[in-house]
């Protein structure tokens, strides 16, 4: 097995193929918090993660931080400076440890070009990255506060084990990455869950927050949005 087919991404690579691209490219292994990327370095590799997690957020000029969100084992970043050359947008840390395939963007757009399946695959990824971005957008644009909360929170959530109609964010969120990533402050976040907890929709457990009630949530979003729209 070449290296290069752990990585999804790289599938229907001949293994000749993928041998001669995969002499070209890095691995490396980075410890939990280590700084992968920052914003304006000039670089345009390339990085795909082999195993381990890591956060993406930008930053605005006055020092605000938004996060954008994860990305684990499978995913990859940095493809918009490897396509367009510009310096880097956003700034990359490793949420665990993490092993990093890192491939220059000549051979990332080699590999992209000579293969059609390959590149409808990139365009697929990019499309859908782009919708989550923009319906985050719409979000922060017309939800009020607690509204956008809960549908990061929904986003976040994933089916509770044994609780039928319920889900849980595990592990337990912390309230200032929820502000980072709906723009506002940590004590409204904090606020707002103690809200959420009061009116029966959230609760605090062992190991995660439990929502108690999100088919609710989400009525109540959607109704937002079509107020807005």
């Amino acid at each position: 097995m070449t290296a290069f087919e752990r990585i999804p991404f790289f599938q229907g690579l001949e293994p000749l193929e993928a041998e001669s691209f995969a002499r070209h490219c890095a691995w490396k292994r980075v410890d939990e918090r280590a700084l992968v990327l920052d914003f304006d370095d000039v670089s345009t590799d390339v990085y795909f993660i082999v195993s381990g997690e890591v956060r993406v957020l930008v930053r605005t000029a006055a020092g605000r931080e938004m996060i954008l969100g994860e990305l684990g084992a499978g995913c990859f970043f940095g493809e918009m400076a490897a396509i367009d050359g510009i310096k880097r947008s956003a700034n990359v840390t490793a949420l665990t440890n993490a092993e990093l395939c890192i491939v220059p963007a000549s051979i990332f757009k080699n590999i992209v070009l000579s293969k059609p399946a390959i590149c409808e695959r990139l365009l697929q990824i990019l499309t859908r990255r782009i919708r989550e971005l923009n319906g985050r957008l719409f979000e922060r644009s017309v939800l009020d506060l607690r509204h956008r909360l809960y549908a990061e929170l929904l986003r976040l959530a994933k089916p509770r084990k044994g609780f039928v109609g319920q889900s849980i964010v595990s592990p337990p969120p912390l309230q200032h990455d929820l502000a980072a990533r709906i723009g506002c402050r940590r004590e409204q976040v904090s606020r707002e869950i103690q809200s959420m907890i009061h009116a029966g929709l959230a609760e605090k457990i062992r190991g995660g927050l439990a929502i108690l009630q999100p088919s609710l949530l989400e009525k109540r979003v959607l109704h937002n949005l079509d107020q807005a729209g």
